[in-house]
């Protein structure tokens, strides 16, 4: 099977299994070989390495990844696309096609099957093409699974590639830039303009490397405690973190909660956008130390 990041074999590909592009999953295809070469590098595969690939398409980044991994193992929910891939990848045989909703996958299961993760199981890499609507879902069932991955590779759009990695106090910067930065490195790494893409999609996409921390970036001593003060902050961000988190913390009067921002040396008056992680772990510290007395 030849390079398919071409546009002319994309469309006779599609045009040969009668494919249109479904906007409800938000298709749409890479026809740009350099792309794809450039995100396959930006993964620093290695030959004994596995890749779990979200959206896989057509195959056009799966046969590039299966070319510098020991496996890939492809999941695509769109059940049309599985005959397509078996065909565009019928020279690779390492590839393992698997058609499913990757929401509901658990995988390290995926990868090692019964084996036990902490038995020494080496990480495994995660590339992903992510459409709008599941971005954020996905990446945070990836990152609250506790999963084996060492490092994701995603391709999303640029405004949501931007919030990943804002800093403080900008229009960017939110709960998901803090999640995000709490399990993992991010680094924003190029831009994908939309003309390379069939069909073209309305906005420009931005591929993110996101490496996985051996351990959080800050200690809390309750994750749970930690990220609904995170959520808490942000749910109204025109308000001051006292009467945000006051909407939160409905058990606690304007006193109290006035107490504990001050013991984590934050300024009621400021807003939650402009707290870092530092300064969340600490405010989380001070919520737990009042509910938690000795």
């Amino acid at each position: 099977m030849p390079d398919l990041a071409t546009p002319s074999l994309v469309k006779g590909l599609m045009a040969r299994h009668h494919l249109h592009c479904r906007k409800s999953l938000g298709q749409n295809f890479l026809v740009d070989g350099n792309i794809v070469n450039k995100i396959v590098g930006s993964a620093g595969l290695a030959g004994d390495d596995t890749v779990v690939e979200i959206g896989p398409g057509l195959g056009v980044l799966t046969m590039a990844a299966a070319e510098a991994a020991e496996k890939v193992i492809a999941v695509e929910i769109d059940r049309n696309l599985v005959p397509v891939l078996g065909e565009t990848l019928s020279g690779n045989g390492n590839v393992e096609i698997v058609n499913r909703d990757a929401l509901e996958v658990d995988f390290d299961r995926l990868v090692y099957g019964d084996r036990n993760v902490s038995g020494g199981q080496k990480p495994y890499v995660i590339l992903a093409n992510l459409p709008y609507y599941i971005t954020t879902p996905l990446i945070m069932h990836i990152l609250n699974g506790g999963f084996n991955y060492r490092l994701m590779v995603i391709m999303i759009q640029q405004e949501v590639a931007r919030r990943l990695g804002a800093p403080p106090g900008g229009k960017d910067y939110g709960s998901l830039t803090v999640a995000v930065g709490y399990h993992a490195r991010v680094e924003y790494l190029f831009r994908v303009p939309r003309t390379v893409f069939i069909p073209r999609p309305e906005v420009d996409s931005a591929i993110v490397r996101l490496s996985k921390r051996d351990k959080p970036a800050v200690d809390v001593p309750d994750e749970d405690l930690f990220f609904r003060v995170v959520r808490g902050s942000f749910g109204q961000r025109r308000k001051t973190i006292l009467n945000a988190l006051g909407s939160t913390f409905k058990s606690l009067n304007r006193e109290e909660l006035t107490d504990i921002l001050n013991a984590a040396g934050i300024n009621p008056v400021r807003r939650g956008e402009t707290l870092s992680l530092d300064e969340f772990a600490e405010v989380t510290k001070q919520f737990y130390n009042y509910f938690s007395p000795g």
